[in-house]
């Protein structure tokens, strides 16, 4: 799951290491998921699995045992969606890399991001609307002492989805969001 496989951080450490809570905070904030305790219950109960087939069996059960409906998308899919997120620190560093292409674009630049799920895509529309913001003063304050001016203009107010057709012909960008900002 690392990106770079030179980090010492994997997905199996975090298994071993993280105590049942500090799995089920992982599984909830980065992977929403509704059964994230019962699932790092039974991951310290059985212990931690050796193979992605065996995380993903174990989850399986939760879900039956919770009597919850499965649907099309695999119900591990958010616990994997969090380890990697977490193995990788993808949220830290997309609010690095978008604050750092705000303070490099030119004047006048789009800056565009493409989010892949709703973590992602607060954390776009959150920067871009930080960046957008100018006076920070209380409302009361009879003048601005920040002085402080914004950065871009948003160009998307709502995040661009894709059409059927595109979806037809590539699938997987069924949950892709586009969001856009100009440097100014």
């Amino acid at each position: 799951m690392r990106m770079d496989r030179r980090r010492g951080t994997t997905a199996r450490l975090i298994l071993e290491r993280c105590s049942k809570r500090e799995l089920a905070d992982i599984f909830r904030l980065f992977g929403e998921e509704p059964l994230a305790k019962r699932i790092a219950g039974a991951i310290t109960r059985e212990g931690v699995p050796s193979m992605t087939a065996e995380l993903a069996a174990i989850v399986g059960r939760v879900y039956a045992r919770a009597g919850m409906y499965r649907s099309r998308i695999n119900p591990a899919t958010r616990v994997f969606q969090a380890l990697r997120i977490a193995v990788n620190e993808e949220l830290e560093n997309l609010r690095s890399a978008m604050g750092q292409a705000i303070e490099v674009a030119a004047q006048g630049a789009r800056i565009v991001v493409i989010s892949f799920h709703s973590l992602e895509d607060r954390i776009v529309k959150e920067v871009f609307r930080n960046a957008a913001k100018g006076c920070v003063c209380p409302p009361r304050a009879p003048i601005c002492a920040c002085g402080r001016a914004p950065l871009v203009k948003v160009v998307t107010g709502r995040p661009l989805r894709p059409g059927e057709r595109e979806i037809g012909r590539n699938p997987r960008a069924r949950s892709a969001r586009l969001r856009a900002a100009e440097r100014i």
